[in-house]
């Protein structure tokens, strides 16, 4: 991208387009460029349909120019994960199994990004089946951290963050299961939200783990989240857990709620395992918020150090359920070394599924064998219950909480694959949120002595996001890191 466009905000970008200072065709160009430039060293797309992309561009100029421009996404270039669908783009949620498979219908966010005239660009890099915090779990390549290419991007959204800090394209949506928008948001120095669990339609997400899987944004500030999420919030008759709520204008909020705000420091997210480096700027961020008047409280969730256990247990479970529709007769990966219907399952599942993704089927299985499922998939969903109220007792104190998004910074390639405990443990601050249902934000708080970005998360009450990135934008406002950007 050229240098007048690269790292510019989706905002500001909308902004352009609407005074016609450059049109959508040039600006998809420009984003093509950077893509060109930087992803040999980033590997942030699976795959990219230029003629399809300028296409999409060339419809929203004529919109504009006949005076009908959709919403201010109208020509702004969104990346997505390669995990929701796109009607004839490919789908292959970073698996082999699914190599060859192109979608033949639309997730209704994908739907809503349509219909708000943004230009769908491109199919991004992820852990394979949303199973990651490194995104060193994809069949197809490794994404890079681009501040820093010897280290990842974070996970399972890898190559969704990886991209818009690279600033290939302005915005992009990931899913979350655990942490999978929050922790790559932090560790590649942007925003990231992961919305309350029923405000974004299901429809279209291929499935890990159903009952904690949510679409959300990336972007470069707390305004390019908001607007994205406007475009596509809302209630769908298509998926039976899409909540009906009032979609506020989310973006008008950010000017419109200013606090000051009572807010939460869970003394559990501040224990053993914390970087010194990410204490540091989590707590500086946490007295700025106190000297514009904020009323800063300590407060407990004291089931988190169940979270982990719990979170492995459902999220397997699941996905031990989602994940047997894959099983080479239809339209999944089949072995050549196939003799009869037995012979199918086995190799097609041995040969298509990777290493993580056979674990986390064969721990679910187990615990939802006879003889288990009471001891831990029961067990779980109760703890889960507490995990939730914990959090509620909370907001009956506080409009929000303030933590560490990462207990780290972003490490370096290969250096916990061969601990998967330790690298589901990069996850400690974000699952409880997703067992809980709520909302959270990662917002960019500062840099390590090295240079890498640090996050702060701030969780909010359910279906409460004007308020949530009302708080993160004030916070934004008064600090330059999101101006800041990897050296490529």
């Amino acid at each position: 991208m050229s240098s007048a466009l690269a790292f510019q905000t989706a905002a500001q970008l909308s902004d352009q387009l609407a005074a016609r200072q450059m049109s959508a065709v040039e600006l998809a160009q420009a984003c093509l460029a950077q893509v060109r430039a930087t992803d040999g060293r980033i590997n942030a797309f699976l795959s990219l349909d230029e003629a399809d992309i300028l296409a999409q561009a060339r419809e929203s100029d004529a919109r504009r120019a006949a005076g009908q421009a959709r919403s201010p996404l109208d020509g702004v270039p969104v990346g997505l994960k390669d995990v929701i669908a796109v009607r004839n783009q490919p789908l292959t949620c970073g698996s082999r199994m699914l190599e060859k498979f192109v979608s033949p219908y639309d997730a209704t966010a994908a739907l809503g990004l349509k219909n708000a005239g943004a230009v769908l660009f491109g199919r991004l890099n992820m852990d394979e089946f949303a199973m990651g915090s490194s995104t060193e779990n994809s069949a197809y390549k490794t994404t890079a951290n681009p501040w820093d290419t010897s280290r990842i991007p974070g996970g399972s959204s890898g190559g969704s963050a990886a991209a818009v800090a690279a600033g290939q394209v302005p915005v992009s949506l990931g899913s979350d299961t655990g942490g999978s928008i929050r922790q790559p948001a932090s560790l590649c120095g942007i925003v990231g939200l992961k919305p309350t669990y029923g405000l974004i339609s299901r429809y279209g997400l291929v499935a890990y783990a159903s009952s904690l899987d949510q679409i959300g944004p990336f972007g470069h500030t707390v305004e390019d989240v908001a607007m994205t999420l406007q475009t596509i919030a809302g209630h769908d008759e298509k998926d039976s857990t899409s909540f009906r709520t009032e979609i506020p204008d989310y973006r008008a909020a950010l000017a419109q709620r200013r606090g000051p705000w009572k807010l939460g420091v869970p003394k559990e997210y501040f224990g053993e395992g914390l970087a010194p480096e990410v204490r540091a700027s989590v707590e500086q961020a946490i007295a700025w918020y106190r000297a514009q008047g904020c009323e800063i409280r300590e407060v407990s969730l004291p089931h988190t150090e169940y979270a982990v256990s719990a979170y492995y247990i459902i999220a397997t479970a699941e996905a031990s359920s989602n994940l047997a529709r894959y099983d080479g007769i239809r339209y999944t990966h089949r072995s050549a070394k196939s003799t009869d219907a037995i012979d199918i399952y086995h190799h097609s599942r041995a040969e298509g599924f990777g290493p993580e993704v056979k674990r986390r089927i064969i721990l679910g299985t187990y615990v939802l064998s006879s003889g288990y499922y009471d001891a831990y998939y029961g067990r779980a969903q109760k703890v889960r219950t507490l995990i939730r109220q914990d959090f509620l007792d909370a907001f009956r104190e506080v409009d929000a909480l303030l933590t560490p998004t990462s207990p780290t910074v972003a490490f370096k390639k290969g250096e916990k694959t061969a601990n998967p405990l330790e690298m589901y443990l990069a996850d400690i601050f974000t699952i409880s949120l997703n067992l809980a249902g709520l909302p959270g934000v990662s917002v960019p708080c500062g840099f390590s002595p090295e240079g890498l970005p640090i996050g702060l998360q701030i969780v909010g009450r359910p279906f409460q996001e004007a308020e949530l990135l009302a708080i993160a934008h004030a916070y934004e406002r008064a600090h330059d890191f999101n101006t800041k950007h990897p050296a490529l």
